[in-house]
């Protein structure tokens, strides 16, 4: 298996491009990045304008598959921020020499990422044993590959002898529709796509039973953040209002429909996903639970478990860092 240098090939340059990249965004105007099918709150803004408009500055949207695309385009400069980056990505760039930072928590969801066998093998989990040897899509260096390699660790099976094959989630919901793969991992729309054609091995909270978390952040690169602090608060700002718009419920009918049709789906999935979601306020994000230790603690053990099954070279001693409460703080305040 050549898992370790797949995913060590696609960031190893990333601290050098990160060197070269501008710190400040073209003057009026930055690029964020996102993903398609992954309905959230923030999405009701971004289609109203409200971030151009509290912020002063046009912002340019662009999609992404995976979270690793979204580090290296930052390392570029291409990108300034990405909202809902999954934390393993993150932990694989920082650990490789790249200096982001984390600035908020932008969505808790056990329940929508997850891998997915395929169904005519007729494996579950009491009969996990039965996938050494199996071919798996894995999205390297996600949360989806996080939580593939801590299930495997869970029912002893030797990742050593499985295939283990990088695609982004919707290549690999295509792959275990046509029996390409004997199994898939991914989240959102590709994971629904997954299970018309297999089923999960743990549900999300089996999975956070065993210390299983999975959560995105809104990121940017170090540099760029300290030189655009109020522009980033202002930013953090606006997504926490829309996150607390959605909390609140009342406008939920108004916000899923724009929402839906910003995230490229359709409205019964779109509910289907996001009610799956928490978008925890700036007040819980600010607690030991998140970024006041929790997140730090969590990164920690996200790399020893890479670095464990030979994804990466090594971890970082602490990841305290690459957290930044400083912006989030302000937004608070706002």
């Amino acid at each position: 298996m050549k898992l370790k240098s797949q995913l060590m090939a696609a960031v190893a340059g990333m601290a050098v491009i990160a060197a070269a990249a501008p710190a400040v965004a073209q003057d009026g105007e930055i690029t964020v990045g996102y993903f398609l099918e992954w309905p959230m709150p923030f999405q009701y803004a971004k289609v109203n304008g409200t971030y151009d408009e509290e912020m002063g500055v046009k912002v340019n949207w662009v999609s992404f598959d995976t979270g690793t695309a979204m580090s290296a385009a930052m390392a570029s400069g291409d990108v300034q921020l990405s909202v809902s980056q999954g934390v393993p990505p993150f932990v694989v760039a920082t650990s490789a020499g790249q200096d982001l930072q984390i600035l908020d928590v932008a969505v808790s969801y056990s329940e929508n990422d997850n891998c997915v066998v395929r169904a005519d093998l007729e494996i579950d989990k009491a009969s996990a044993g039965e996938l050494a040897g199996k071919k798996v899509a894995v999205p390297l260096g996600t949360a989806a590959h996080y939580g593939f390699l801590n299930q495997m660790n869970h029912f002893g099976v030797d990742i050593g002898s499985m295939e283990v094959v990088d695609m982004a989630p919707p290549d690999g919901a295509a792959a275990i529709a046509q029996g390409a793969v004997d199994m898939a991992c991914g989240w959102g729309g590709s994971l629904r796509r997954m299970l018309e054609h297999g089923n999960i091995l743990l549900t999300g909270a089996e999975k956070e039973e065993l210390g299983i978390l999975v959560f995105d952040v809104t990121s940017g690169p170090a540099g760029w953040v300290a030189e655009n602090a109020d522009l980033v608060a202002k930013f953090l700002k606006v997504t926490g209002d829309a996150n607390a718009m959605w909390n609140g419920g009342e406008n939920r009918d108004e916000m899923l429909a724009v929402i839906a049709k910003d995230a490229g789906m359709e409205l019964a999935d779109t509910d289907a996903t996001i009610s799956t979601f928490v978008f925890p306020s700036v007040d819980d994000q600010l607690s030991e639970k998140w970024l006041n230790g929790g997140a730090q603690t969590f990164m920690k053990g996200v790399a020893d478990v890479f670095v464990q099954a030979g994804s990466i070279d090594s971890a970082l001693d602490s990841y305290a860092n690459a957290v930044n409460t400083g912006p989030l703080s302000a937004a608070q305040g706002m």
